[in-house]
């Protein structure tokens, strides 16, 4: 007997099976690259495996972090800037365990996609593969998932998962923190990958060209400044850390500078930040002015400048400095430790943040 009905596949469904395996042939060679003691970085398994004592670590607490793009993944999609989207999901994973004293060990992906395009996936591959490197991490792993029906075609989302590794007692945890600490501020990259919603909603409602140079800088498209990649300040730090001389730090993410600070303070310590103690990068002056955004709301939406803060002793300062300036950072010195309730109060003088008097603005953890 013969049936009528079509003879169904996986394909006609919207997925398609050999694209999946032209990727993963198409990326063995970048995720080989990211091999390090500890991982061999092949791919095909069901999971992938790490060895802390071939990374050298005798008694190490693991440290586990995900995190995503957010709406920047946009941004990339709609201007096919997909080549540095993936150094923006590593950087968000490992510069989160960074701050607890971690070296990331290993990274793994999650990127899914209504209609899988092996050219795209492999640009944006290639970028996780280049922030991994960037920080020395393995990239072991992950997962392509072609879903049509969730996104539409063209679009797609991701994901990342890091583990680290520091040895026991060699943590940061914010119990060092103390009154009469200093805070030093490393200059972000950019705008990194938070706030993007409020820029995006910026771009759409003033009509910005984005292909267009810049209006703070002829020589750049301004869509070049928006994609800029988070930096990633895993090995300009790490030496420092087990050396000793860092008390805390603090990621600026979601948030800005008046979230984020308190998360690695302990009772009695409070942060004050001297907004005028850098300058405000001429991107975030941009966003504010075409926003006309008060200057409390952008302290706690972007990282106006700075992508980490450091805690460290008035003694070690001059050295810390000396340290992370010689591995290419931008440090300043913003603001200080004083007793008080858990919180951060960022300061600015008139003019700062293009506001019209000084201001205060404070949160309580």
């Amino acid at each position: 007997m013969t049936s009528n009905t079509p003879s169904y596949t996986y394909e006609q469904a919207g997925v398609s099976i050999d694209a999946g395996n032209a990727l993963v042939k198409a990326i063995g060679p970048l995720v080989k690259a990211t091999a390090r003691p500890g991982a061999d970085s092949e791919l095909g398994g069901f999971g992938g495996f790490f060895d802390p004592r071939a990374a050298g670590y005798k008694d190490p607490l693991l440290v586990a972090g995900n995190d995503g793009v957010g709406t920047k993944v946009k941004l990339a999609i709609d201007h096919d800037r997909h080549d540095t989207i993936g150094i923006d999901l590593v950087a968000m994973c490992v510069n989160d365990l960074i701050v607890q004293g971690a070296e990331p060990l290993f990274f793994l992906d999650y990127f899914a996609t209504g209609r899988l395009d092996t050219g795209v996936a492999e640009r944006v591959i290639a970028g996780i593969a280049e922030g991994c490197r960037m920080s020395r991490c393995a990239l072991i792993g992950g997962e392509t998932a072609e879903m049509p029906g969730m996104y539409a075609d063209g679009e797609y989302d991701l994901a990342g998962f890091c583990v680290g590794a520091v040895e026991r007692g060699e943590q940061l945890t914010g119990d060092k923190v103390a009154p009469g600490q200093v805070l030093l501020g490393l200059a972000s990259s950019g705008v990194h990958s938070n706030g993007y919603s409020l820029v995006r909603r910026l771009a759409a409602d003033k009509f910005w060209a984005l292909s267009e140079p810049a209006p703070f800088d002829s020589s750049r498209q301004l869509i070049d400044y928006l994609v800029e990649p988070t930096r990633i300040y895993v090995q300009s730090l790490l030496p420092t850390i087990r050396g000793g001389k860092i008390a805390a730090l603090a990621h600026i993410t979601g948030g800005g500078l008046l979230e984020n600070v308190p998360r690695v303070l302990p009772e009695g310590a409070h942060a004050v930040i001297d907004a005028g103690s850098w300058d405000q990068p001429a991107l975030m002056a941009f966003l504010q002015s075409e926003g006309n955004i008060v200057p409390g709301e952008m302290a706690r939406t972007f990282n106006c400048g700075i992508g980490m803060v450091l805690a460290v002793d008035e003694a070690q300062v001059a050295e810390v400095i000396a340290d992370l300036e010689g591995r290419g950072e931008t440090v300043f010195r913003i603001g200080a430790i004083e007793p008080g309730q858990r919180g951060c109060t960022v300061r600015g003088a008139a003019g700062i943040w293009g506001a019209s008097e000084a201001w205060e603005a404070s949160h309580t953890a």
